[in-house]
């Protein structure tokens, strides 16, 4: 499951980019960009460990 965060963030850093390229608004790049932190931050703690 971590892997798929990990992909999933890659995307989202990839919109970001092409969102600042296209010169979308900062609502929207900072959006995009929370959440591929958010996926990063979940494959992190997925692979943390933990008491399971």
């Amino acid at each position: 499951m971590a892997v798929v965060l990990f992909i999933v963030a890659g995307f989202l850093v990839g919109g970001v980019i092409q969102l600042i390229k296209s010169g979308a608004t900062k609502f929207s790049i900072g959006l995009v960009g929370v959440l591929a932190a958010l996926a990063v931050a979940g494959g992190i703690a997925w692979l943390l460990p933990g008491d399971n």
